[in-house]
């Protein structure tokens, strides 16, 4: 593992912070539902899972989230289908803060194309430049709000669609092993009416 790979470890794993935790329980609801959309939109074309965001903004969206947690040794948001998951959000539990999502992306993508050849997309450019842009949004709040959105795209439980095929907890070496899911203790380990979710839906 290289030192980016640590850094990025470092990063995920600082987001169980107080206050994130507070948010996820409760949003947890309209968590679990956006992810089952992912994973839904995940299995057809792509313009028929869009709800809130257009193609060309999907694919922004897209490649703004894989910048934020890369491919490479390990795989990223791009993987884990976080765009699908952040389409539905904003449609759903995300919904309050959409129009200023949605002011704040066309803002982005403005100040993109004044600075880059006419009519250019950051999903077109290259990592480099994107990178090199990046660095100046990343204080703004539509960057916090996409940051956010897609870290619960990539590490949202697999039961419902988001974090595609576990390839988030992959990513911070998560295993999910019996012993995390109830029954929790030596106390009810032999308890035979335990029933476990269905799997791709909520509980």
């Amino acid at each position: 593992m290289n030192e980016q790979d640590d850094s990025r470890r470092g990063f995920l794993v600082s987001i169980g912070a107080a206050a994130t935790s507070a948010w996820l329980a409760s949003n947890w609801p309209a968590v679990a539902a956006a992810a089952d959309h992912a994973r839904h939109a995940a299995a057809v074309p792509t313009a028929a899972g869009h709800r809130f965001l257009s193609a060309s903004d999907v694919q922004d969206v897209e490649a703004i989230a894989a910048q934020i947690l890369p491919s490479g040794a390990t795989p990223g948001a791009r993987e884990a289908h976080a765009a699908h998951f952040i389409d539905r959000a904003l449609a759903t539990f995300f919904s309050a803060r959409a129009p200023d999502f949605r002011s704040g992306l066309a803002q982005f993508q403005r100040a993109f194309r004044e600075t880059h050849a006419a009519g250019a997309s950051f999903a077109a450019a290259s990592a480099p430049e994107q990178i090199a842009f990046l660095k100046s949004m990343d204080q703004t709040q539509f960057f916090a709000s996409l940051r956010m959105l897609t870290i619960l795209g990539t590490l949202s439980s697999s039961q419902y669609g988001g974090n595609f095929e576990g390839v988030g907890w992959k990513l911070i070496g998560f295993e999910d092993r019996h012993v995390f899911n109830p029954p929790f203790g030596y106390y009810d380990r032999e308890y035979a009416g335990f029933v476990p979710y269905r799997t791709g839906g909520t509980p």
